[in-house]
């Protein structure tokens, strides 16, 4: 979904209006205007087992949150902040309903080994074992576990608040699975989109990699940033649509 300029500028003149105005014929616009979005953002999640028709409702659930959310002040592209929310809302959904996704049966086993060994280790230290403890005690690479545990996820399992049985996680007999999970980490979800966007970055020129880490790893605005590079604001603001673009095309191309 692209929109030329003369586009851009009337729907961040609609998404400026209707944070002010809150008026639903603005809001039905807007979101009849990205509904592109949603449903490309749907399709990448089709082959997990799910009615297509489901997910795109799902998205569209999510672009409408987007929408109500958004704040034009903060200098972040609307189409940036909507795919966050809808991608978020999709996986939200799978989580919620537990529906199973296929993985390779590697993983599937050392999934089915890392509960006893996530049993043992809490035991003997008290507390949940970290990813290099876990590697460490299975013999494999932390990427193995981390790919491991998510995929895991993926499968429909018994509720984290059915009793356990005494012996199969180090536990007292009565205990629930949820008493041997450790909190999520707030730093993962940073870390995956890291991961995604590294190879992407690597294309980009040097001075378009300095100014997206200065605006979305630093917080800069883009006049810190212009100040910096003693270039102008609309220079920088029109190096961050371009750069933006070429991700946004690189990710929809891989």
């Amino acid at each position: 979904m692209k929109f030329d300029e003369q586009q851009r500028r009337e729907l961040r003149q609609k998404l400026a209006q209707f944070a002010e105005s809150r008026d639903t014929r603005l809001r039905d616009e807007l979101v009849e205007a990205h509904l592109g979005l949603a449903e490309y953002l749907a399709r990448r999640f089709s082959n997990r087992g799910e009615p297509l028709d489901d997910l795109v409702q799902v998205a569209s659930v999510g672009l409408i949150k987007a929408v109500d959310r958004f704040d034009p002040g903060r200098e972040v592209e609307f189409s940036t902040y909507a795919t966050h929310t809808i991608v978020g809302e999709l996986k939200r959904h799978f989580r919620d309903k537990g529906w199973a996704v296929r993985a390779p049966r590697r993983m599937q086993e050392l999934y089915l080994r890392l509960g006893n060994v996530i049993g043992i280790l809490s035991q003997e230290l008290g507390r949940s074992p970290t990813v290099p403890e876990l590697a460490n005690e299975a013999g494999v690479s932390e990427e193995e576990v981390l790919e491991a545990l998510e995929a895991g996820q993926a499968y429909r399992s018994t509720s984290i608040d059915a009793p356990g049985s005494a012996g199969t996680g180090g536990g007292e007999e009565g205990d629930t699975l949820a008493a041997h999970l450790g909190g999520d980490d707030p730093e993962m979800a940073e870390a995956e989109r890291r991961a995604e966007l590294s190879p992407l970055l690597a294309g980009l020129p040097e001075r378009e990699q300095t100014i997206l880490f200065m605006r979305f790893f630093e917080g800069l605005t883009q006049s810190e940033i212009a100040n910096r590079l003693d270039i102008s604001q609309m220079h920088v603001s029109r190096l961050l649509a371009r750069s933006l673009e070429q991700l946004r095309n690189a990710s929809q191309n891989e």
